[in-house]
This record gives structure tokens, sequence and C-alpha cells, in this order.
């Protein structure tokens, strides 16, 4: 089915109060994963928005088959930054890792690094939001730092299936303090939610969805609407799974789709949420082995 671009899209806090209407927001609680997984199920274990801050995390990342993070695991994607997290990451005990990047992650943005990467004063026209510019420059000058994500699948629009799984990852989101993967609301934000395949059954994106996670301590959406329909009348997967927001972590659902936001750190940048845990059946026939 073609989405369209909702006539309230620049304004996703007066968009979702029309779409709410028609909409079910169900909280769900999180509870802590049981000890076993079922033969027939993967266990998915799912964080966000660490910010280079996994050295102060004080709770153990709960064991799983797979391990998703989705995006902002730098404070501004510098070299340095990038190593350490993959130091961490490949001290985790699970088999399989996926990492999608998100608006913090700006050396890994081709276009971004392009368009700041030069002249004397490259970061000058980026917020700093408390970071020092030279650690921003430093960021943008890094050539080619997916490389160094060595010890984790990272993917960017792209699938990767993991026993019977379809997983989709894509960094974009709305625009958002001149950041990384940051593009205007509509259809530019659409083109990327289109490459989504409908065969998805774990989505992660960096950004929410309207409605799910997204709402700001200031009052304000800050999710997309075309994201929300993308996912509820074309992909239907059976999980969607993102950060970005540190206020909207939790669990939500439509009553159809579970809706994760994962962030890690909280309001203040203090890496204080757990990891959310949950397990999907893999298709008939599929086995772990």
């Amino acid at each position: 089915m073609k989405v369209e671009i909702h006539n309230l899209t620049s304004n996703p806090t007066q968009a979702w109060a029309e779409v709410s209407k028609s909409q079910k927001v169900i909280k769900i609680h999180a509870k802590p994963p049981k000890a076993g997984v079922a033969p027939n199920k993967v266990r998915i274990v799912c964080m966000s928005d660490t910010h280079s801050l996994t050295p102060h995390i004080k709770f153990e990342v709960p064991y799983g088959d797979i391990f998703i993070h989705a995006g902002d695991f730098t404070r501004c994607g510098s070299l340095e930054e990038v190593v350490e997290f993959n130091e961490w990451i490949g001290r985790l005990p699970h088999k399989h890792k996926i990492v999608i990047a998100g608006n913090h992650e700006l050396s890994f943005d081709g276009t971004f690094t392009k368009a700041h990467g030069g002249g004397e004063s490259p970061a000058s026209r980026i917020p700093t939001l408390g970071l020092a510019r030279d650690a921003i420059a430093e960021a943008v000058r890094t050539p080619n730092a997916k490389q160094y994500l060595t010890n984790c699948t990272y993917i960017e629009d792209e699938a990767i299936v993991v026993n019977g799984i379809k997983i989709y990852g894509t960094p974009w989101q709305p625009e958002f303090c001149n950041w990384a993967f940051n593009i205007p609301r509509g259809e530019p934000c659409l083109s990327k939610w289109d490459c989504i395949p409908e065969d998805t059954d774990v989505l992660i994106t960096h950004t929410p969805p309207i409605g799910h996670g997204d709402l700001c301590c200031t009052g304000v959406r800050a999710g997309c609407v075309e994201l929300l329909t993308t996912v509820q009348q074309r992909v239907k997967p059976k999980y969607h799974v993102f950060g970005h927001i540190h206020e909207g972590y939790g669990i939500t659902s439509d009553g159809k789709i579970i809706f994760i936001n994962a962030s890690t750190c909280d309001i203040n940048y203090l890496p204080t949420n757990p990891p959310i845990v949950f397990d999907i059946s893999m298709p008939e026939g599929v086995s772990k082995s």
C-alpha cells in the first residue's frame, strides 16, 4: 500500500491530537526475563542511547541470543568513543549483536561529515549540547568510522536474518538539532520508511513513531507520523525497537505491535534504565543450531 503524507506532518504534536482519536496506546510494564528460553524462541535484549556511558552502568546486561542497540552509543561519534563502544560490546556474551547509528554518531553519516568537514571551523554550525567543539570537529574528520565496529553487525537501511527472524535497521529521524541522519519531515522521511521490507519481524529505528515513546518533557511530540502509518498499515512488524527520546523509555502496544523505547540514559543523561528483553518465536522448522 502507498502511505500518504499526513497534512499535519510538520507538527507532530498536533498530528497526534488528531491521529490519537483512532489509536490505542497500551502501557506494558516490563518484567525481568525468565531464567530459560523456550526451544522454539530466541531472546532479544534491547538497549539504546548509552552515549559513551557504558563504564557507568550499574546493572548487568541480561543474557540473550540477540543483542540490539538502537543508536546513540556515542556522544558525537569520535574514533575514541567508537573504539570504546566496540570493546564494550565485544565483552557481551550474546551470539548476535546488531547495532544501528543515531543522530549522535556524526562520523557515521557521510552526508553530514561532507557538509561540516571543510573550512577552518568545521563544527561551527553544529549545536554542542554541552560537548567540546574540538571533539565534534574530530568526529566529523573521522574517516569510515563504521569499520571500527568489529564486534557487532552494523546495519544501515538494511536487513539481517538471524534464526529465521528478519531484523531491519535504519538510523534516520526527523530533523533534530542539526545533527547526523537528520532529514525533513514528510516525503524525505517517508522515502526512508518506504525501504523497510514488509516481511520485517523486528524493526529498529533510532526515532520513535508518533504516539509511542516520543513524548518529550516539554509536552512536545518528537515522533514521525509517517513512520507510525508505515509500521501499522504496511510493514506490521511484531516488534518496533527505537530510542532517541530518553524520557520516552518503556513499552507500549497498539494491540498488535509492541513498541519499545529502549533508551538507557534518562533525561539527565544518566544510564539508569535497564535493558528491555523479549522472546520471539522462530519460524517453524528453524532452530538456533
